[in-house]
């Protein structure tokens, strides 16, 4: 295929989603080095391409907008690409995929009618949920191109990110600390408040210092809050205090991160920081956080098992239903997961001194 001149990659979803779509875009410009390659995302989780140095401009709509708003997006983006990909099989992405690009490509569900969304796209891959992860099939659109694929998830920070974050860590009067971010966007990903409580007094015994993460919702600040009570004294609690590129370079510093299936867990992962990762019902083949480095022929994870693969330890729930793939053992994102409320602090513990006993090794040994 001839080069594009502009090139549009749709990924209205949430932060992780929109963050596991840099490796395709990194694909699509390195192929196309002169190519202006623009993302079209929801409001509110552009901040995780806000210094990605492979995109022109980041588009950002509502996720429910107004009809006047809609309208003015399909006139800003009607025809304007001679390319666009969209990531995901909903209607709305693959209409915006429509309408902004000359040619269009996307993913397809096989097992439902939607023979009117192929009419609409030049070439379509068939979405696979279940067994492939999510950076590999986001990586099918760029084979669909002949583009070679580069498994690379791409966080980005300025200069003036990493000194607002040595700026807020100097207290600790020590370079090593861990990260931990206890609160996750539904409860059913949720670990209990006693594990984080021994996880920071065990993180503390081993000479690091803690820093707490998380985001501007209020329920969000007072969970974390309340478990910032009982960590050591000193602990950092940053929740709300960080932009999504504050929270990459903070995560590159750490000497280990521990958080559950969330976004934060990915960038840590993508920055090369030791992480622990506490999955429950969630699907690791699908959703478990890309090691860094790990080339793109291969998935990372099996569906069941606490593993290691490169910088990421992912510790799974040990009940036989894990995983189950669905919300909690209320079957609704309110509900909690018995086998991440049930997770030993002994286990989660174990893969944080296995992770941390590697970078403390002299090289040569």
């Amino acid at each position: 295929m001839q080069a594009p001149r502009h090139a549009l990659v749709v990924v209205t979803r949430r932060i992780g989603d929109v963050l596991l779509a840099t490796p395709l875009i990194r694909s699509l410009k390195r192929a196309w080095p002169e190519a202006r390659i623009d993302a079209l995302v929801f409001r509110g989780t552009e901040g995780v391409l806000a210094a990605n140095p492979d995109l022109h401009r980041v588009l950002a709509t509502e996720e429910h907008p107004a009809a006047t708003a809609h309208a003015r997006l399909y006139a800003k983006i009607l025809r304007r690409y001679d390319i666009a990909l969209s990531v995901l099989t909903g209607d709305r992405p693959t209409l915006y995929a429509f309408a902004a690009g000359r040619w269009r490509a996307g993913f397809l569900n096989p097992r439902s009618k939607e023979a009117w969304k192929r009419r609409l796209l030049q070439r379509w891959v068939a979405f696979d949920d279940l067994d492939t992860h999510t950076v590999r099939m986001n990586l099918k659109l760029a084979e669909l191109l002949g583009v070679a694929p580069v498994a690379e998830v791409v966080v980005g920070w300025t200069a003036r990110d990493e000194a607002l974050v040595d700026e807020l860590v100097s207290g600790f009067g020590s370079d090593r600390y861990a990260v931990l971010h206890p609160y996750p966007k539904f409860n059913y990903k949720q670990w209990h408040a006693a594990g984080w409580t021994q996880l920071a007094a065990w993180l503390e015994r081993q000479g690091l210092r803690i820093a707490l993460t998380g985001g501007q919702d209020p329920e969000e600040l007072e969970y974390v809050a309340a478990i910032a009570a009982d960590m050591p004294a000193g602990t950092l609690n940053l929740a709300g205090r960080l932009s999504l590129p504050m929270l990459g370079a903070l995560l590159a510093g750490a000497a280990v991160y521990v958080g559950p299936d969330t976004a934060t867990t990915h960038i840590a992962a993508a920055v090369g920081t030791p992480t622990v990762a506490l999955f429950g019902p969630s699907n690791p083949v699908k959703w478990g956080p890309w090691p860094k480095d790990h080339p793109a022929d291969r998935n990372p994870w099996r569906r069941v098992g606490s593993q290691r693969v490169g910088n990421v330890y992912l510790v799974q729930g040990a009940k036989d239903c894990v995983p189950c793939l669905l919300e909690g053992c209320g079957r609704h994102v309110e509900s909690y997961s018995d086998c991440l409320q049930e997770l030993p602090a002994s286990r989660v513990i174990e893969a944080a001194q296995a992770l941390l006993a590697e970078r403390s090794t002299p090289a040569g040994f």
